[in-house]
């Protein structure tokens, strides 16, 4: 699969060259994509529009270095040198106080957040049961013919160490400790999305005025597609049917980001049926409400914690929540595959 996106992005990158290159006597901005695999654990692609090829690879390479920042800062399986990260906190907040850099104080308040938001359903102090399901999914993955689910003994145990109460944030002193000495930090849910959040504000602020940034499944988008001050970006929405070669939906949009949480790429299958990823802090399970949910909103942080909200629930009762929010809009697609709207997002579809 790598290989082949490779492949695809070079053709599409040897184009976009072609077609500029008779324009760079004028000041006007062309198109230039690119796209890397190695942080976030996805696939990403950026296309932005500069004042030359030169440009934007310089443009390109800062804006990589920042977001590698954010994938270190980030990180629960890995350590790195003279960084204090999420893997060390899960190691060493027990002990004590553990002195962290800004952004990892800034988004574990966020997480505090959407916790309280999300009544409970979207919890980066769920680690201790994810990294369990984390552990059988893998194994699943690299030997299919093994593949188990966890004991559901196990985890109701681990569960008994998801109190968010119990993850104490100094912000003043820039720490963070925990009280459960079992207590572990995950925050996949949340922190990607956060990441595009911060860095989309950062690259509008300093690298281009035009841009579609696409880290995994966070979309988010500002300025305008050919840079014309007039057209709308055209994203589509991944379809969770996989049979299906065309995207879910195509919407237009600028200054706002698409998210999308679905069963369809991180699962293993056990007895015949598919495990997904996303894990239902009510049943200990993985979530079977529906096959995907995506949000449409200003906010990629907020996009993504209701991506996984909305899995979490059934989705009447996502309906209720995304209506009771402002400049929010979502679709769910059943597991049937069936799609449904909330009330304004069909107004973003392309028509």
């Amino acid at each position: 699969m790598k290989k082949y996106i490779c492949i695809i992005l070079a053709v599409i990158m040897a184009a976009a060259c072609c077609s500029c290159s008779g324009d760079l006597k004028t000041n006007k901005k062309q198109r230039y994509q690119s796209g890397f695999l190695d942080l976030f654990d996805t696939y990403s692609n950026i296309i932005a529009y500069d004042t030359s090829e030169k440009a934007f690879d310089e443009h390109y390479e800062q804006f990589y270095n920042k977001l590698a920042e954010y994938d270190k800062l980030y990180n629960i399986y890995n350590s790195y040198d003279n960084i204090v990260n999420l893997c060390t906190l899960n190691t060493q907040a027990k002990d004590g106080p553990v002195k962290v850099d800004s952004r990892i104080i800034d988004l574990l308040e966020y997480c505090r957040y959407v916790y309280e938001l999300s009544n409970g359903l979207t919890n980066v102090c769920y680690g201790s049961v994810l990294s369990i399901w984390h552990d059988y999914r893998q194994q699943g993955t690299d030997n299919p013919e093994a593949a188990s689910l966890p004991d559901m003994n196990e985890l109701k145990k681990a569960s008994q160490h998801t109190d968010f109460e119990n993850l104490v944030i100094d912000k003043e002193n820039s720490t963070v400790y925990f009280k459960d000495p079992q207590l572990k930090l995950d925050v996949g849910a949340i922190a990607k999305g956060y990441a595009v959040r911060e860095i989309s504000k950062w690259a509008k602020e300093n690298l281009w005025t035009s841009a579609a940034i696409s880290i995994g499944g966070n979309i988010c988008t500002f300025g305008f597609k050919n840079d014309d001050g007039k057209t709308l970006w055209n994203i589509g929405i991944e379809n969770p049917d996989l049979s299906k070669e065309d995207y879910l939906v195509n919407v237009k949009i600028t200054d706002l980001s698409v998210v999308t949480s679905g069963d369809y790429q991180r699962y293993y299958t056990v007895d015949g049926k598919k495990y997904c990823h996303i894990i239902n802090p009510e049943t200990l399970m993985p979530s079977e409400y529906v096959a995907s949910v995506s949000v449409i909103c200003d906010d990629s942080a907020l996009g993504d914690a209701l991506s996984t909200t909305l899995f979490n629930m059934p989705i009447d009762e996502g309906k209720k929540l995304i209506e009771s929010m402002n400049n929010v809009e979502a679709v769910w697609v059943d597991k049937e595959y069936n799609k449904h709207f909330s009330t304004g997002f069909e107004n973003y579809i392309e028509k």
